[in-house]
């Protein structure tokens, strides 16, 4: 294939992911403890071509970079490309998400709880599945259990008393309940919050649940409130983290680009037939 059409048209695929990604984040934009995506490109491999193969010192699939920011090229690889080398298109490197925390609104309902700061609670997935969310809508299970809004029950596992009349989650995690004619909150369990080294990397599986992976890391646990774990705050809810601003303007840019690979594919079309026509005469 032309290579200008081929790198013309990983332009197109990468920005529709990127426009596919925006489109996403802006409809999500009052999902509760919703995090934005980012969508991170990166080079294709630079090819010499009349050695008719990848250039050294530039493998494959390097110099990642968000299409936020314009990371500097490395000089110490450039200056191994011959003058003749060229890239060879743009990928989507990584789709990461945006962990920053969303606007805190009180609502007064006992079973809201907002996380103020770092941290996920672990719930249990139908399959036995370990997962976790920042949604901090609880519900109560048949079982009397406390779960997440998608109804999985939290780790480590809080029973709440039968047709309990009040239900208290402190800023640590510690949840006191009273029912009954006792007006003697007792004390039925205690949030954890788990951390990442990367919680970027961590898989979304949608709903809000999340699934970690390899360059996410495993769970530490803690208290919320000790070391680095963020509070807990009843009676509240964590909005969405997307910016409409941000993603509105990331939009037109997507537009924008997309426009240019694919005029570039056009451009490639016409010059391709001028060339058979020049043949023909």
């Amino acid at each position: 294939m032309n290579n200008s059409l081929y790198i013309a048209a990983t332009g197109m695929q990468a920005q529709q992911q990127d426009l596919d990604t925006i489109a996403n984040n802006l409809t999500n934009l009052s999902t509760p403890a919703y995090k934005a995506s980012n969508v991170n490109f990166q080079e294709l491999m630079y090819t010499d071509p009349l050695g008719a193969r990848p250039v050294q010192g530039v493998p494959g699939h390097a110099h990642a970079k968000s299409h936020h920011t314009h990371a500097a090229e490395n000089t110490a690889e450039l200056s191994e490309q011959p003058a003749t080398a060229y890239g060879s298109g743009v990928s989507v490197g990584s789709i990461t998400k945006d962990f920053s925390v969303g606007t805190i609104t009180q609502t007064g309902a006992p079973m809201d709880v907002a996380i103020q700061g770092s941290g996920f609670i672990e719930v249990t997935m139908p399959d036995g599945t370990l997962a976790y969310t920042r949604g901090g809508r609880f519900g109560v299970s048949k079982d009397n259990y406390l779960t997440s809004p998608q109804g999985n029950e939290i780790k480590p596992s809080i029973r709440l008393p039968a047709n309990p009349t009040s239900i208290t989650i402190a800023p640590n995690g510690l949840v006191t309940a009273t029912a009954g004619s006792s007006t003697q909150p007792v004390q039925v369990g205690q949030i954890e919050l788990a951390n990442f080294n990367n919680p970027g990397a961590l898989n979304p599986i949608g709903n809000g649940l999340y699934l970690p992976t390899d360059a996410s890391g495993r769970a530490s646990y803690g208290k919320p409130g000790d070391n680095s774990n963020g509070t807990l705050a009843q009676g509240a809810v964590e909005g969405s983290n997307v910016n409409m601003v941000n993603q509105m303007v990331s939009l037109m840019v997507a537009q924008r680009a997309y426009e240019m690979s694919a005029k570039v594919v056009q451009t490639s079309d016409e010059l391709m037939s001028m060339t058979n026509n020049l043949r023909r005469s």
